[in-house]
């Protein structure tokens, strides 16, 4: 089977011209970090079945805590931060729904991460700093693929950033307030 073969940008690039460039490519997907445009590695089986793992628990617990204005996204939906956008595998929201349209949220509450290989130093780091600078942002999930093992990072009432890690158990994310259980995550 021949495969497209797509060529990164050389340089920099601002958000309107990273969107333009990506609709032109004729396979894979893209995010775009401090104005660099970064191809995503191939998804391996056990990081589609957590991020699906992730979703479907927000969107158990969003529907039993009758949080109605909240959704929960799996990824695809694009969070764009200063000079960067990136595609979380999962995010949930709330407020008045998000246009049919709309490719992108502007204003999460919660964002899942998986760990890839290729990625594992971009989650733990450069999009932990990115996405606290979202003022909507109050919890990061940092999920291990095969390992059970969820990292939060939340926001504190001082803007400080507080970690916890979970081996097993609840997981409360509030606001807005749902719990998930780490066994959910890893539940396939």
């Amino acid at each position: 089977m021949a495969h497209a073969q797509v060529h990164e940008p050389d340089s920099a690039m601002t958000r309107e011209p990273f969107l333009a460039w990506v609709d032109q490519q004729p396979t894979g997907r893209f995010e775009r970090i401090d104005g660099i445009a970064v191809a995503m590695a191939p998804e391996h089986a056990v990081h589609n079945l957590r991020k699906g793992s992730a979703r479907d628990a927000l969107r158990r617990a969003v529907g039993d805590a009758g949080l109605t204005t909240c959704h929960v996204f799996g990824d695809g939906m694009t969070v764009q931060v200063e000079n960067s956008d990136f595609e979380p595998d999962a995010l949930l929201r709330c407020g008045p729904r998000v246009p049919g349209d709309s490719t992108k949220v502007g204003d999460p509450l919660v964002l899942v991460e998986v760990l890839s290989p290729d990625s594992g130093t971009r989650e733990r780091a450069t999009k932990l700093r990115a996405y606290f600078k979202l003022p909507s942002v109050q919890h990061y999930l940092i999920v291990w693929p095969e390992e059970q093992r969820i990292v939060r990072h939340s926001r504190m009432q001082n803007d400080q950033i507080a970690t916890q890690v979970f081996t097993s158990g609840e997981i409360r994310p509030d606001p807005p307030g749902p719990t998930v259980t780490v066994e959910e995550f890893y539940a396939d």
